[in-house]
């Protein structure tokens, strides 16, 4: 079992649903988060002045996953969030050594489905 976890841009996520739904990875997480990557932030300009932003929007989405699915979610991910511009995000793949669902208390690769 994996625990995905990708970063992405807000505007790429209908699309992101879209190509996991292809794939039947239907049980997302999706967060609203700042932060930001290599770039710092942008640069905006406000009644003349520059402002730095460090902190951008973004959208964190979580999927755990047993392991036969992780390579299609991760490139279904990617399908979906690539713009090929600075900013797309980061995916990131953990283990998950548990997992319980806690309406029946199943584990293991049965509570994820």
């Amino acid at each position: 079992m994996k625990l995905i976890t990708a970063i992405i841009q807000p505007h790429r996520l209908e699309e992101v649903k879209k190509e996991l739904y292809k794939e039947e990875v239907n049980l997302i997480t999706v967060s609203e988060v700042l932060g930001h990557g290599r770039q710092k932030g942008v640069d905006e300009f406000y009644r003349g002045v520059k402002e730095t932003g460090n902190l951008l929007r973004k959208l964190r989405i979580d999927i755990a996953v047993n392991d036969n699915f992780v390579d299609k979610t991760v490139k279904a991910i990617i399908r979906g969030a690539r713009t090929g511009k600075i900013g797309d995000g980061k995916i990131f793949v953990t283990d998950l050594p548990r997992c319980i669902r806690i309406r029946t208390g199943d584990e293991g690769p049965e509570a994820i489905g």
